[in-house]
């Protein structure tokens, strides 16, 4: 298991940008998939965006070309950069390590909330 803390949430216009981060208590390199799911008031927690031990990413279809997933195994390290911003991305964003037995099995960090104004 890995300890999970994210930053970076705020309150942003509809258009901007934000920045999350994910800071892990060990070594990520090793650990299968990192992701990121949001969950808004009253639903599901979906998948957002993940990255792999080898460096392949995958989004969600509303995410893709406004959102990106990077890490920095140097600082154990995962980050979102989320630009063009909607108000329909408002929700509690929480980073995710799954070490091979599927999301709900790993690790979730406390979340952060993320709030797009119109």
């Amino acid at each position: 298991q890995v300890q999970l803390v994210e930053s970076g949430g705020g309150l942003v216009q509809a258009g901007g940008s934000l920045r999350l981060s994910c800071a892990a208590s060990r070594r990520i390199f090793s650990i299968n998939v990192m992701g990121w799911y949001r969950q808004a008031p009253g639903e599901q927690r979906d998948l957002v965006a993940t990255i792999t031990s080898g460096g392949s990413t995958n989004y969600a279809d509303s995410v893709k070309g406004r959102f990106a997933i990077s890490r920095d195994t140097a600082k154990d390290t995962v980050y979102l950069q989320m630009n063009s911003l909607k108000p329909e991305d408002t929700a509690v964003y929480y980073c995710n390590a799954d070490f091979g037995g599927g999301a709900h099995f790993g690790s979730w960090g406390q979340g952060t909330q993320v709030t797009v104004s119109s």
